[in-house]
């Protein structure tokens, strides 16, 4: 068997990946990231949209600043308890596919099966409209100083952002 255009690479590390990939028969990503790709992985995962709407409710459903502080302070441990849980994960089952290969590994294929069915169909998209209908709030409360935005409005902008 040839090797591809897609199967050569120029470092010795990855020559290495390609020779077991081509021993196994199978194809792989590459095990490789970067500083600019963990950042915008961090960014846009961990931190998401969350941190530009939940401060408000946060201070206006707290007694006081300090209460809205410790909150915060507790989140952001748990939050940090649970990347540690993830990236133990990535490192024990070091396979492409994300929440997918750690749930099929962990807990059979079925599991992972419905796993990936649930998140393409409800969480997904679920998550894009969140942050579309944020992103629509913060682009039109300028307009409406005195008021909330209309809800039309606010949709219709979400559906134009999510339309690409």
């Amino acid at each position: 068997m040839t090797e591809g255009p897609r199967q050569r690479s120029s470092t010795a590390g990855s020559a290495k990946d390609a020779a077991a990939q081509k021993e196994s028969g199978g194809v792989a990503l590459k095990k490789e990231i970067g500083l600019v790709s963990a950042c915008g992985i961090i960014v846009g995962n961990i931190i998401g949209s969350g941190i530009f709407v939940s401060p408000k409710g946060v201070l206006e459903n707290g007694s006081s600043v300090g209460v809205a502080l410790i909150v915060w302070i507790i989140t952001g441990i748990i939050t940090a308890i649970g990347a540690l849980c993830y990236a133990e994960l990535g490192v024990t089952i070091p396979k492409s596919g994300g929440d997918y290969s750690y749930v099929k590994d962990i807990f059979g294929g079925l599991a992972g099966f419905l796993r990936l069915w649930i998140a393409v169909l409800v969480i997904y998209p679920t998550n894009q409209a969140v942050i579309a209908l944020t992103f629509s709030n913060y682009v039109l409360q300028p307009l409406f100083p005195t008021c909330f935005p209309p809800e039309n409005g606010l949709r219709l902008l979400a559906a134009i952002c999510l339309r690409e």
